[in-house]
């Protein structure tokens, strides 16, 4: 680890006091000059850092800019690996390289902004700096292709849990991966796997989550300004935006070595933001108005066309705007 990196991890676990740089340079095993460079460098890259003559050195508690150790000191699962980029092309692509070369389970990437946020069905997903977290986990489960959808809806839950934490708000779920406050969007989820044909099953997952902590609606492009919302009215400080990340790795990992019992079925279901909706059913064939009737046991969206005639949906696109073509 370098020693900016170690410098910054110190001051996120001693966050509210304040810490000498001689102790720090003592802890860490560097010169106090050293450790005065790392904290000019931290300066330069927007970290407020407080310094006061004889007490030494703390991170601000209104620190809005991210960092691994920020999120690391919340996670309580010792397979899980924080890395943090300011800016990224798409956390779930460089995951991915990563996951054919051989990386270990329990990586993960986290980043302020990105260039390319990938969205389902080939869309962009928004990402601007400094409105939202942007993360990708790497896993390795020993599931079939058919129990894939498992890691979503899993995901879909923890995230879910995890804004209600940390907010006091209640969030609810659009199927099959969306999560919704003030119905509004507030963040998405993207799953991509690739198959082990020898096995069959999954070879690794990349699980994509991103979260609108702060997205002011003037500044969202004109296509999503009716769809997305944030989960806060102001820009929050890291040590949220932190919690908000590592609660949803933690809930997530709770159920994750036992996905297939489906032990957070009622979770989402409960939180189900369709139900009772008309809704568009969209499919290569055409736009269907139906409505929807609920969650069944596997996860599947119980719909009821105008004709009567009923489907369960395992995989697709639906739209609340029952007069446009695309949520």
């Amino acid at each position: 680890m370098k020693t900016t990196d170690s410098v910054l991890e110190f001051l996120e676990v001693n966050k509210g006091r304040y810490v000498s740089g001689g102790e720090m340079a003592s802890m860490l095993g560097v010169s106090r000059n050293a450790v005065w460079k790392s904290i000019k460098q931290l300066e330069s890259k927007g970290y407020p850092i407080d310094a006061v003559t004889n007490k030494g050195y703390r991170l601000n508690e209104n620190n809005t800019m991210l960092s691994a150790a920020g999120i690391r000191k919340y996670i309580k699962s010792d397979k899980i690996r924080v890395e943090f980029r300011d800016c990224v092309t798409s956390t779930n692509t460089l995951v991915k390289e990563m996951a054919e070369n051989g990386k270990e389970e329990g990586y993960v990437l986290v980043a302020s902004e990105q260039t390319q946020g990938k969205g389902r069905l080939g869309r962009r997903f928004e990402s601007p700096s400094g409105c939202g977290a942007y993360f990708s986990i790497l896993l390795r489960p020993q599931l079939s292709p058919s129990d894939s959808l498992l890691i979503t809806t899993c995901a879909a839950v923890a995230v879910a849990k995890s804004i209600e934490k940390n907010t006091g708000r209640m969030t609810s779920i659009k199927w099959v991966n969306d999560i919704y406050m003030r119905d509004r969007k507030v963040a998405g989820i993207l799953t991509q796997a690739a198959f082990d044909t020898e096995c069959g099953k999954l070879s690794f997952a990349v699980l994509g989550i991103g979260i609108n902590m702060y997205y002011p609606t003037e500044e969202m492009p004109d296509e999503i300004k009716d769809i997305a919302g944030s989960v806060f009215n102001e820009k929050p400080d890291s040590e949220t935006v932190s919690r908000i990340i590592a609660d949803t790795i933690n809930f997530f990992m709770e159920d994750y070595n036992s996905l297939t019992g489906k032990h957070f079925l009622f979770d989402y279901k409960s939180r189900s933001y369709l139900d009772g909706k008309n809704i568009n059913v969209i499919k290569p064939s055409g736009i269907f108005k139906a409505q929807a009737l609920g969650i069944d046991d596997d996860f599947r969206l119980h719909v009821r066309y105008e004709d009567s005639a009923e489907e369960f949906l395992s995989t697709g696109e639906v739209s609340t705007k029952v007069s446009e073509e695309k949520n």
